[in-house]
């Protein structure tokens, strides 16, 4: 059944050397949503043929080709600045690998449309085949968030399955040079609870391939939870000249509770 194509709301997807699994992501993807917009980021396994192979017969789906890789946010912010000229107001994000649940964008959406000040945060829901030190690593990186933002109610951190409102999310990342690689997810969710933008948390089953089912995997443990380390320092003192405000908030808060 043909999918209505939204004028406000669009999937983006961030894609760099995804692997086999990429034509399905994007098909099943269109099968739950349009527009759907991926952009390649400097991509060298011939992935951008296959997705410009798919965009010649469908209309609704846009290819949008870095040159160079520049990562997961650099990638996003090219899409975000692209979607907001075109007047959309709201991105889902997922990634291009098959992990996030095509199936759960209708409901993203519909929460995004609920609460359009929102962001719409993934909580994901792990398999068996999850990497257990995958798995038992993002719980210091949720601490850490939750901290640094005075326990704004965001259950994962590091999930790429959600719906941002466009507009605050690109004035955060255009204020800083940073959020442009892997460290991405986690410092939107901070710095947009900064901002004021509450958390929406709606579950997402995600689902770790093996390299025998095309999974595809950029993840480095060293390097990437160094990376987030340096992150959460680096705003740890941003957090502290906040504090007042976010103490603010949360009394606001539980008043009208």
């Amino acid at each position: 059944m043909p999918v209505t194509p939204s004028n406000t709301h669009l999937v983006l997807i961030p894609s760099f050397n995804p692997g086999a699994r990429l034509r399905t992501t994007v098909q099943e993807a269109r099968a739950q949503w349009a527009p759907v917009w991926v952009v390649v980021d400097g991509s060298t396994d011939g992935s951008r043929e296959v997705l410009e192979d798919l965009a010649r017969s469908d209309p609704q789906l846009r290819v949008i080709v870095r040159s160079a890789n520049g990562g997961k946010g650099a990638a996003l912010l090219d899409g975000l600045r692209e979607a907001q000229r075109a007047g959309f107001t709201h991105a889902l994000t997922m990634d291009s690998d098959g992990q996030h649940p095509a199936g759960r964008i209708v409901a993203f959406m519909q929460a995004a449309g609920a609460a359009p000040d929102a962001m719409i945060l993934g909580e994901p829901l792990f398999d068996a085949g999850a990497p257990r030190i995958r798995v038992r690593g993002r719980r210091i990186a949720n601490w850490c968030t939750n901290f640094e933002t005075l326990w704004a109610g965001i259950r994962d951190t590091l999930c790429g399955f959600r719906v941002y409102p466009i507009e605050p999310l690109v004035a955060v990342m255009e204020s800083t040079r940073f959020m442009r690689g892997f460290d991405f997810d986690a410092e939107a969710a901070v710095r947009l609870s900064w901002r004021g933008v509450r958390a929406v948390n709606l579950p997402a089953a995600v689902r770790y391939f093996t390299p025998q089912e095309g999974g595809v995997s950029h993840f480095d443990y060293w390097r990437d939870n160094v990376a987030l380390t340096i992150m959460y320092l680096r705003l740890f003192p941003g957090f502290v000249l906040r504090l007042p405000l976010l103490i603010a908030r949360r009394l606001d808060i539980r008043r009208l509770v």
